[in-house]
Protein backbone atom coordinates (compact mmCIF):
# COMPACT_ATOMS: atom_id res chain seq x y z
CA UNK A 1 0.00 0.00 0.00
CA UNK A 2 1.50 3.12 -0.72
CA UNK A 3 2.35 6.03 1.83
CA UNK A 4 -0.19 8.39 0.76
CA UNK A 5 -2.85 5.85 1.51
CA UNK A 6 -1.55 4.93 5.03
CA UNK A 7 -2.45 8.65 5.65
CA UNK A 8 -5.35 8.93 4.35
CA UNK A 9 -6.17 6.14 6.37
CA UNK A 10 -4.89 7.02 9.70
CA UNK A 11 -6.57 10.59 9.25
CA UNK A 12 -9.71 9.04 8.09
CA UNK A 13 -9.58 7.02 11.58
CA UNK A 14 -9.31 9.79 13.40
CA UNK A 15 -11.67 11.63 12.11
CA UNK A 16 -14.14 8.59 12.67
CA UNK A 17 -13.13 8.62 16.29
CA UNK A 18 -13.75 11.88 17.09
CA UNK A 19 -16.94 11.77 14.86
CA UNK A 20 -17.87 9.12 17.28
CA UNK A 21 -17.01 11.08 20.25
CA UNK A 22 -19.02 14.21 19.46
CA UNK A 23 -21.94 12.22 18.50
CA UNK A 24 -21.95 10.30 21.74
CA UNK A 25 -20.76 12.58 24.71
CA UNK A 26 -20.85 16.06 23.13
CA UNK A 27 -23.99 17.26 21.04
CA UNK A 28 -26.71 17.51 23.65
CA UNK A 29 -30.16 14.37 22.89
CA UNK A 30 -32.60 15.68 20.66
CA UNK A 31 -35.48 17.34 22.97
CA UNK A 32 -37.85 14.97 21.63
CA UNK A 33 -36.34 11.97 21.12
CA UNK A 34 -33.68 11.91 23.41
CA UNK A 35 -30.80 9.90 22.78
CA UNK A 36 -32.23 7.50 20.30
CA UNK A 37 -31.90 10.48 17.62
CA UNK A 38 -28.36 10.38 17.54
CA UNK A 39 -28.32 7.50 15.13
CA UNK A 40 -29.38 10.60 12.58
CA UNK A 41 -25.76 11.41 12.44
CA UNK A 42 -24.78 7.55 11.24
CA UNK A 43 -28.29 7.68 8.59
CA UNK A 44 -27.38 10.85 6.96
CA UNK A 45 -23.84 10.18 6.47
CA UNK A 46 -25.00 6.69 4.95
CA UNK A 47 -26.99 8.68 2.54
CA UNK A 48 -24.71 11.52 2.13
CA UNK A 49 -22.26 8.00 0.99
CA UNK A 50 -24.69 6.69 -1.28
CA UNK A 51 -25.51 9.78 -2.89
CA UNK A 52 -22.04 10.72 -3.56
CA UNK A 53 -20.74 6.90 -5.04
CA UNK A 54 -23.78 6.63 -6.97
CA UNK A 55 -23.38 10.19 -8.72
CA UNK A 56 -19.73 9.07 -9.43
CA UNK A 57 -21.09 5.68 -10.55
CA UNK A 58 -23.07 7.63 -13.17
CA UNK A 59 -20.42 9.85 -14.32
CA UNK A 60 -17.92 7.29 -14.80
CA UNK A 61 -20.55 5.29 -16.56
CA UNK A 62 -21.12 7.94 -19.40
CA UNK A 63 -17.26 8.49 -19.77
CA UNK A 64 -17.02 4.80 -20.41
CA UNK A 65 -20.23 4.87 -22.82
CA UNK A 66 -18.46 7.73 -24.93
CA UNK A 67 -15.09 6.60 -24.87
CA UNK A 68 -15.23 3.12 -25.20
CA UNK A 69 -14.40 2.99 -28.60
CA UNK A 70 -11.80 5.71 -29.13
CA UNK A 71 -9.49 5.49 -25.96
CA UNK A 72 -9.78 2.11 -24.41
CA UNK A 73 -7.30 3.25 -21.94
CA UNK A 74 -9.72 5.85 -20.37
CA UNK A 75 -12.66 3.81 -21.01
CA UNK A 76 -10.92 0.94 -18.32
CA UNK A 77 -10.40 3.39 -16.19
CA UNK A 78 -14.01 4.88 -16.01
CA UNK A 79 -15.39 1.07 -16.03
CA UNK A 80 -13.44 0.22 -13.26
CA UNK A 81 -13.96 3.53 -10.94
CA UNK A 82 -17.94 2.63 -11.62
CA UNK A 83 -17.67 -0.50 -10.18
CA UNK A 84 -15.38 0.49 -7.73
CA UNK A 85 -18.33 3.32 -6.73
CA UNK A 86 -21.41 1.55 -7.21
CA UNK A 87 -19.90 -1.13 -4.58
CA UNK A 88 -19.18 1.65 -2.11
CA UNK A 89 -23.28 3.35 -2.45
CA UNK A 90 -24.95 0.25 -2.31
CA UNK A 91 -22.81 -0.62 1.07
CA UNK A 92 -23.73 2.91 2.19
CA UNK A 93 -27.46 2.76 0.62
CA UNK A 94 -27.76 -0.88 2.95
CA UNK A 95 -26.63 0.89 5.96
CA UNK A 96 -28.84 3.72 5.26
CA UNK A 97 -32.44 1.59 4.85
CA UNK A 98 -31.01 -0.59 8.62
CA UNK A 99 -30.24 2.49 10.70
CA UNK A 100 -33.57 3.84 9.37
CA UNK A 101 -35.17 0.58 10.26
CA UNK A 102 -33.79 1.12 13.55
CA UNK A 103 -34.63 4.35 14.31
CA UNK A 104 -38.12 3.54 12.78
CA UNK A 105 -38.60 0.76 15.46
CA UNK A 106 -37.65 3.08 18.31
CA UNK A 107 -39.77 6.43 17.21
CA UNK A 108 -42.41 5.06 14.99
CA UNK A 109 -42.75 1.39 16.77
CA UNK A 110 -42.41 -0.27 13.50
CA UNK A 111 -39.53 -1.61 11.54
CA UNK A 112 -40.36 -0.79 8.07
CA UNK A 113 -43.17 0.61 6.05
CA UNK A 114 -44.24 1.35 2.15
CA UNK A 115 -44.06 5.04 2.22
CA UNK A 116 -42.67 6.87 -0.72
CA UNK A 117 -38.76 7.21 0.69
CA UNK A 118 -38.52 3.94 2.04
CA UNK A 119 -39.80 2.11 -1.22
CA UNK A 120 -37.63 4.30 -3.44
CA UNK A 121 -34.62 4.02 -1.58
CA UNK A 122 -35.13 -0.18 -1.71
CA UNK A 123 -36.02 -0.12 -5.49
CA UNK A 124 -32.66 1.93 -5.65
CA UNK A 125 -30.57 -0.72 -4.02
CA UNK A 126 -31.84 -3.32 -5.56
CA UNK A 127 -31.29 -1.54 -8.28
CA UNK A 128 -27.52 -1.31 -8.09
CA UNK A 129 -27.48 -5.15 -6.46
CA UNK A 130 -28.66 -6.25 -9.76
CA UNK A 131 -26.25 -4.15 -11.56
CA UNK A 132 -23.33 -5.88 -9.48
CA UNK A 133 -24.65 -8.72 -10.49
CA UNK A 134 -24.78 -8.38 -13.89
CA UNK A 135 -21.07 -7.27 -13.83
CA UNK A 136 -20.14 -10.49 -11.62
CA UNK A 137 -22.58 -13.47 -13.55
CA UNK A 138 -22.91 -11.69 -16.99
CA UNK A 139 -19.93 -12.49 -19.50
CA UNK A 140 -19.17 -11.09 -23.40
CA UNK A 141 -17.75 -8.14 -25.07
CA UNK A 142 -21.06 -5.90 -24.61
CA UNK A 143 -21.55 -6.80 -21.03
CA UNK A 144 -19.83 -3.41 -19.68
CA UNK A 145 -21.94 -1.66 -22.21
CA UNK A 146 -25.04 -3.12 -20.68
CA UNK A 147 -23.79 -2.40 -17.19
CA UNK A 148 -23.33 1.19 -18.25
CA UNK A 149 -26.35 1.66 -19.77
CA UNK A 150 -28.31 0.20 -16.82
CA UNK A 151 -26.27 2.74 -14.69
CA UNK A 152 -27.45 5.98 -16.28
CA UNK A 153 -31.16 4.61 -16.12
CA UNK A 154 -30.88 3.43 -12.75
CA UNK A 155 -29.56 6.42 -11.50
CA UNK A 156 -32.92 7.97 -12.28
CA UNK A 157 -34.20 6.74 -9.09
CA UNK A 158 -31.98 8.88 -6.98
CA UNK A 159 -33.53 12.24 -6.76
CA UNK A 160 -36.99 10.64 -7.00
CA UNK A 161 -35.66 9.20 -3.69
CA UNK A 162 -34.66 12.55 -2.51
CA UNK A 163 -37.78 14.20 -3.88
CA UNK A 164 -39.93 11.91 -2.55
CA UNK A 165 -40.69 13.75 1.17
CA UNK A 166 -41.31 16.68 -0.91
CA UNK A 167 -43.76 14.97 -3.47
CA UNK A 168 -45.96 13.10 -1.61
CA UNK A 169 -47.00 12.81 1.84
CA UNK A 170 -45.38 10.07 3.80
CA UNK A 171 -44.26 8.77 7.16
CA UNK A 172 -40.90 9.64 6.91
CA UNK A 173 -40.31 12.81 8.33
CA UNK A 174 -39.98 16.15 6.84
CA UNK A 175 -36.65 17.45 5.03
CA UNK A 176 -34.48 18.48 7.50
CA UNK A 177 -31.77 20.67 5.70
CA UNK A 178 -33.76 22.87 2.98
CA UNK A 179 -37.47 22.04 4.15
CA UNK A 180 -40.21 24.35 5.00
CA UNK A 181 -39.55 27.41 7.48
CA UNK A 182 -38.35 26.55 10.75
CA UNK A 183 -36.20 23.23 9.97
CA UNK A 184 -32.71 22.30 10.81
CA UNK A 185 -30.87 21.25 13.41
CA UNK A 186 -29.81 22.98 16.76
CA UNK A 187 -26.66 24.68 16.17
CA UNK A 188 -25.41 22.93 18.46
CA UNK A 189 -25.66 19.16 16.54
CA UNK A 190 -23.81 20.00 13.64
CA UNK A 191 -20.14 19.71 14.62
CA UNK A 192 -21.62 15.70 14.65
CA UNK A 193 -22.89 16.02 11.52
CA UNK A 194 -20.07 17.83 10.20
CA UNK A 195 -17.09 15.19 11.80
CA UNK A 196 -19.24 12.15 10.63
CA UNK A 197 -20.02 13.29 7.17
CA UNK A 198 -16.43 13.70 6.68
CA UNK A 199 -15.24 10.65 8.11
CA UNK A 200 -17.63 8.23 6.43
CA UNK A 201 -16.85 10.13 3.17
CA UNK A 202 -13.10 9.46 3.77
CA UNK A 203 -13.56 6.02 4.84
CA UNK A 204 -15.56 5.59 1.69
CA UNK A 205 -13.02 6.71 -1.00
CA UNK A 206 -10.14 4.85 0.64
CA UNK A 207 -12.12 1.40 -0.13
CA UNK A 208 -13.23 2.62 -3.14
CA UNK A 209 -9.60 3.47 -4.37
CA UNK A 210 -8.74 0.00 -3.16
CA UNK A 211 -10.79 -1.26 -5.10
CA UNK A 212 -10.64 0.63 -8.20
CA UNK A 213 -6.85 -0.39 -8.49
CA UNK A 214 -7.82 -4.43 -7.74
CA UNK A 215 -10.56 -4.01 -10.61
CA UNK A 216 -8.12 -1.86 -12.95
CA UNK A 217 -5.73 -4.65 -12.81
CA UNK A 218 -8.15 -7.45 -13.23
CA UNK A 219 -9.18 -6.11 -16.12
CA UNK A 220 -5.92 -4.89 -17.49
CA UNK A 221 -4.96 -8.68 -16.93
CA UNK A 222 -7.84 -9.77 -18.38
CA UNK A 223 -7.26 -7.25 -22.05
CA UNK A 224 -3.46 -8.77 -21.47
CA UNK A 225 -4.62 -12.26 -21.99
CA UNK A 226 -6.88 -11.70 -24.99
CA UNK A 227 -4.18 -9.83 -27.18
CA UNK A 228 -1.76 -12.62 -26.95
CA UNK A 229 -4.54 -14.54 -27.44
CA UNK A 230 -5.48 -12.83 -30.28
CA UNK A 231 -1.22 -13.00 -31.43
CA UNK A 232 -1.05 -16.34 -31.51
CA UNK A 233 -2.22 -17.85 -34.87
CA UNK A 234 -1.65 -21.75 -35.04
CA UNK A 235 -0.82 -22.25 -38.28
CA UNK A 236 1.72 -19.41 -38.58
CA UNK A 237 3.55 -21.02 -35.33
CA UNK A 238 3.55 -24.32 -37.10
CA UNK A 239 4.80 -23.06 -40.07
CA UNK A 240 7.73 -21.60 -38.09
CA UNK A 241 8.99 -24.52 -36.30
CA UNK A 242 8.98 -26.69 -39.32
CA UNK A 243 11.40 -23.75 -40.82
Amino acid sequence: MKVWRWLWLVATLGVLAEGFKVALFVVPPDAAQGDVQRIFYYHISSWAGMGLFFTLNLGCSLVYLAVRNGNNAVAMKADSLAVASAEIGVVYCFIGLVTGSLWGRAVWGIWWTWDARLTSTLVLWLIYVAYLLLRRFAAGPQMRTLAAVMAVFGFLDTPLVYMSTRWWRTQHPAPVFGGAPGSGLDPSMYPAVWWNLAGWTMWGIFVASLRYVSEYRAQKAEQDEALKALEYVPGQHQMAEGR
